[in-house]
């Protein structure tokens, strides 16, 4: 018996395709926050931009997580 519910996927190519943006955006915006915070000491205004850019594609993660559990499979 399985801790975890297995998740197979989906066979929906444009179900698959917000899944996997979902994941690009969030670890990229939070690898961008990252690197901001990194070269903050040194250039404080590129580090507001890769904040910004980094929370606006955080942001854009979430949101298509909301997105995607309103959308259905299609058989």
């Amino acid at each position: 018996m399985a801790f975890f519910k297995k998740y197979n996927g989906t066979t929906n190519a444009r179900l698959l395709r917000v899944e996997r943006a979902i994941w690009v955006l969030i670890y990229g915006g939070l690898l961008s926050i990252v690197l901001g915070a990194f070269i903050d000491q040194q250039e404080a205004q590129d580090a507001g931009l890769f904040y910004n850019l980094g929370g606006l594609a955080v942001v854009a993660g979430v949101v298509l997580i909301y997105v995607r559990s309103r959308l259905r499979e299609e058989d």
